[in-house]
């Protein structure tokens, strides 16, 4: 017997929303997987909410119901084209859209903000739907953040003890499979190289790495990027755009000595994300075999090899365990959406510091 979920994913990266339907009767397979990408008029409001400024609450209202509304097509879309019944899908569950995730510091209250209305998503849908996953995490004292690692684990540990997965989205995240668990975000994956991709060569991504590969690392801007201080805390840790943005970046560049032509910003960049991402592995003090990679950052060839040179660890794609890294984390909230209606808890508190395991996730019927 079948037991159908659809998982929504729409990350740091604003480029698309990810939509798959799995099938967990027998472990995870994926019988359908689409990619629906974000209109330009979406990516900038979203990108408005993700900094303070005028109107906020009526600009997130409408957008909270608009995502809602694109989600809800993205499933339709998906269903119809690989003519799946509504009625054999148990429920979606949907990560919404980040604008704003601060979690606690110094002790100020934390918070993580998700839109992409799941009433909006049941509703035209006529399906169950399961949103709200990081909050209760945060409510017990974590971070809400990484959530995937307990996914990470309960596919990957039993082929590969002592390995780690490495999901390169907007944000960079390890999974640190041994256990306990251990997992955090050690920093951005691709928001600055897309940034700066768009801004000086009107592209959304480097191909294969291949703008940096040509380029020339700026060792002396790098070594100020390394500074950043969200790079020297221990873990339990995430971040997101309030932590690496663009604004960041032109702070740092003013008070470098010489100007960077466009091509080496693009190779520090990359470098960038590649020290950083080894720096979280060689301070996890974990022993690792091997990294398996995922999301828009595995199709990066020159990231995928910094890595390898920096950290002298041997990098597979997770296509080499039978899941493709474009569908990861989509894949993670249907597990996500399946472990809450079975009342099964999905957190890892060795990951996000929440003080116990907890069931995630509100529920938004259809009917």
């Amino acid at each position: 017997m079948t037991e159908l979920y659809v998982g929504l994913m729409s990350g740091t990266s604003l480029d698309a929303i990810d939509c798959v339907i799995v099938d967990f009767s027998e472990g995870a397979t994926v019988l359908a997987a689409e990619s629906f990408p974000i209109p330009d008029i979406r990516r900038r409001g979203i990108l408005d909410l993700c900094q303070s400024g005028n109107n906020e609450i009526e600009k997130m209202g409408r957008l909270d119901r608009q995502l809602g509304i694109d989600f809800a097509s993205a499933v339709e879309t998906t269903l119809n084209r690989h003519k799946i019944n509504h009625h054999d899908v148990v429920a979606i569950g949907s990560h919404g859209q980040t604008i704003r995730h601060r979690p606690s510091v110094d002790d100020e209250l934390g918070f993580t903000l998700q839109i992409g209305d799941p009433n909006t998503i049941a509703y035209l849908t006529g399906i169950d739907t399961i949103a709200d996953f990081r909050r209760k995490d945060i409510a017990a004292g974590g971070q809400g953040a990484p959530l995937v690692p307990a996914f990470h684990h309960a596919m990957f540990a039993e082929h590969c003890k002592n390995g780690a997965l490495l999901n390169i989205g907007g944000m960079a995240n390890l999974s640190l499979l041994a256990s306990p668990i251990l997992g955090f975000d050690t920093g951005p994956g691709n928001v600055l190289i897309d940034h700066y991709c768009r801004k000086h060569f009107q592209i959304s991504f480097d191909d294969g790495g291949r703008l940096a590969a040509s380029g020339t690392v700026d060792q002396d801007l790098l070594a100020r990027m390394m500074q950043h201080p969200f790079l020297a805390l221990p873990a339990p840790k995430s971040c997101g755009r309030e932590n690496f943005d663009q604004h960041w970046v032109e702070q740092i560049l003013q008070q470098h000595c010489r100007a960077v032509s466009p091509t080496d910003l693009i190779a520090t960049l990359t470098e960038f994300t590649a020290k950083s991402i080894c720096l979280g592995l060689e301070t996890s003090g974990r022993r690792v075999d091997q990294i398996i990679v995922c999301g828009g950052g595995a199709f990066n060839q020159y990231l995928c090899q910094r890595i390898q040179a920096n950290s002298g660890i041997e990098i597979v794609s997770s296509h080499h365990y039978g899941i493709s890294p474009q569908w990861m984390e989509a894949i993670a909230f249907a597990w996500f959406a399946m472990r809450t209606l079975k009342q099964l808890h999905s957190n890892a508190p060795s990951v996000t510091g929440a003080a116990k395991e907890l069931v995630l996730g509100a529920i938004y019927s259809a009917k």
